[in-house]
């Protein structure tokens, strides 16, 4: 098993740029929603484009420092579940910022033996088509996530392992 390429750690993770993180706010809301967002997302977006201070300084974002780097994170929720955040978030090896849809329900699921387990269950399962829409389509658009950057990783292991 061949070790990640080493990264440069005395220089910090640059974050995103405002262009790329606004089109994966748009294509998380079109799957998301599927029309047009809550006011409370809608808000939060009017914040993010009239925000005049530095793009990831803006209230809409909760910064959070992880070894990498700082990971940033913004509750843009769907039509299940209001409280799915979009991440973005440093790439195990620290060399680039991922985008991740993260539904944020795991951590509070009744126990099986409660009488809301069931219905938590089906609303998990239908955050989870969303998280696994939302990635798809980001995929496709070409904002990098935790799947593309296993992709990458598996060509350039293979590439080095036949050369």
């Amino acid at each position: 098993m061949t070790a990640p390429p080493a990264t440069d750690t005395s220089a910090p993770l640059t974050p995103p740029e405002r262009e790329q993180v606004m089109q994966a706010i748009e294509v998380y809301l079109r799957q998301a929603y599927g029309a047009q967002p809550p006011v409370t997302v809608r808000s939060q977006l009017a914040v993010l484009q009239t925000w005049g201070g530095p793009f990831f300084r803006a209230p809409v974002f909760v910064a959070d420092e992880q070894p990498q780097g700082k990971r940033y994170s913004m509750r843009l929720g769907n039509r299940h579940y209001p409280h799915m955040k979009l991440r973005i978030e440093p790439s195990p090896d620290g060399s680039r910022y991922l985008f991740r849809a993260d539904s944020h329900d795991r951590h509070v699921c009744p126990p099986p033996t409660s009488a809301e387990h069931g219905a938590f269950r089906e609303l998990m399962e239908k955050n989870q088509q969303v998280v696994d829409s939302v990635e798809s389509a980001w995929a496709d658009a070409g904002v990098p996530t935790f799947k593309t950057y296993l992709r990458e990783d598996l060509a350039r292991r293979r590439a080095e392992s036949k050369s």
